[in-house]
């Protein structure tokens, strides 16, 4: 049967990275989105949330954003966080 979740029952890769990178900036859920939305991308702190808990899907378009503001590549973005 096909699924698309990762073996962990995540719906990202990217959400443990995400979370990881935003801790090393020093800079809460929150400011992550203020930096998002004065980017062009229209997210609120809950998706961040959401996003770094595996329990929401990110698209292209805000794996684009993620990669901008966080100034990570779309590799170091998708790579497994624990691999």
């Amino acid at each position: 049967m096909f699924t698309n979740k990762s073996s962990e029952g995540r719906n990202n890769r990217c959400g443990e990275m995400i979370e990881l990178r935003r801790k090393e900036m020093g800079i809460s859920q929150r400011q992550l989105a203020d930096m998002l939305q004065v980017a062009g991308l229209d997210i609120d702190k809950n998706a961040i949330q959401r996003i770094a808990a595996g329990k929401r899907f990110v698209t292209d378009i805000e794996l684009v954003y993620f990669s901008k503001v966080l100034n990570l590549s779309y590799e170091t973005l998708l790579n497994d966080f624990k691999d």
